[in-house]
Formats: structure tokens, sequence, C-alpha cells
């Protein structure tokens, strides 16, 4: 069943924050069982998902790298990271009967698969859900950067940037209550003015390839289908249109 989507195939990035509780608690059950639901309510109107997950509710590199260790080990502790919330995330959609591969970027044959592109878009075509770990599998690049590039390998026809804000904001919302959220933005302002929107990469990936990309809460319910549909209130637009038009 896919009669009323907008977008059938969309990547969806999650950041390790949306897997993290209370403080120390790296992996929420409760939001781990939230999310799938969500995911399963739009696998079942017919989207195509691949979801590529962050890694720093187990690890954040920054904070460690202050301490002095080195960054290309910190990375490559991120892209372990990163498996390790997506298979939890798998077991959470199978949970929801879902049919779900977990693909790495890092060869780690016993636990997941490697990822290889055209054995990812047989999978989607199959209906299964597809969570991309290991970020690039290289150091310096971000899971903000695997998601652009993951969304161009599969042809995914939208970019979903889940957080815990409903979009992008002139000034930071929890600083200044009269902040106001953008509803469309293009890329080359996301650019100029460096709007905490992706990291630059991964913005100019989506800017080049014509990738359209929306920020949004995945916190309200029935978002992600929503989306799928092309409800246009929801969270803020960037695509490579004039904004206004």
């Amino acid at each position: 069943m896919s009669e009323g989507l907008r977008y059938r195939r969309i990547l969806l990035k999650l950041s390790g924050e949306a897997f993290a509780g209370a403080p120390e608690q790296a992996l929420d059950s409760r939001l781990l069982t939230a999310m799938a639901g969500e995911i399963a309510e739009a696998v079942r109107l017919g989207v195509e998902l691949g979801i590529v997950v962050g890694g720093g509710n187990i690890i954040r590199g920054r904070e460690q790298q202050q301490r002095g260790l080195d960054r290309v080990t910190l990375d490559q502790m991120g892209m372990l990271a990163t498996v390790i919330n997506a298979l939890a995330l798998q077991s959470a959609l199978e949970q929801q009967g879902l049919t779900v591969r977990v693909m790495s970027a890092v060869r780690i044959n016993q636990v997941c698969e490697d990822f290889i592109h055209r054995r990812a878009l047989r999978h989607l075509e199959k209906g299964r859900v597809v969570v991309f770990a290991g970020g690039t599998g290289n150091p310096f690049f971000t899971t903000d950067t695997a998601a652009a590039l993951r969304a161009i390998e599969i042809r995914a026809h939208l970019v979903l940037k889940a957080t815990k804000v409903d979009g992008i904001y002139d000034h930071d919302p929890a600083l200044d209550e009269h902040a106001s959220r953008y509803r469309h933005l293009n890329y080359d302002r996301v650019l100029r003015e460096r709007l905490a929107v992706m990291d630059d990469t991964a913005i100019v990936l989506c800017r080049d390839n014509r990738l359209p990309l929306r920020v949004f809460d995945f916190q309200v319910p029935h978002a992600l289908s929503a989306l799928a549909r092309g409800d246009q209130e929801i969270g803020t637009l960037v695509d490579s249109k004039e904004e206004g038009a």
C-alpha cells in the first residue's frame, strides 16, 4: 500500500541522542519502542525506508579528544557505537513485525551485513527496512555526511533529520522565547549563514544532488507518516528552490 504518498523512498537520520534516556542511560527501551512504532506506521503505508544512526549517546568524540585521545581512534570507536544503536533499533523494529537489515560501512560480518550498494537497493525493493551503521567507514566524516551519501546511493526522494526541536530557528528556541521557525530555506543560505542543520559536507551533497531535506521533531506523534504523505507544515524544508517559491 503506497497510495497517497508523496515520498515513497526516504532516508531518515537518527542522532545518538534519540536513543538516550536519562543521564548515564545510553539506550532507553521506551524511546526505542516509541521510535519503532512511528517507523512501523510509515512502513505499513508503503514507505521504503533507510535509516542512518549516530552514536553520540555512547561516545562523544569531541569530549574525549579534549582528554587527549587520538581523533582517528575516536572516530573508529564512534563507528562501532553506531553499530550498537543499529542492532538495538533492529530488535525494536522486528518486535513491530518488520523485516530489517543492518548494513555496516565497517566490516563486522558476524553481527550485520557489509554495506553493498546494490544489495541495499534490493532490500528496500523487497520492503525491508535498512539500518545503515558505521558512518561512511572513514574517520573525519560525520554521520550527517553518511546520511546524505546513503540517501543519494539509494535514490531517496527525501532526507529527514530527526531532532528534538520542531525545525530550524533564527535563534535558539531554548534560550529565546521569541525565536521564529523557518518553514523553508535554501541550501545556499544554510551554508552562507552556517545554520546548524547538518555539517557543510552533507549540505553540499544534498544541494548538488537536488535532494530535499526536512528537519523535524521526531517526538511528535505520526510526524514521519505525515511527512511521507507530503505535509508541508511540519518542521523546516531545505532545498535548492528560492525561499518563498
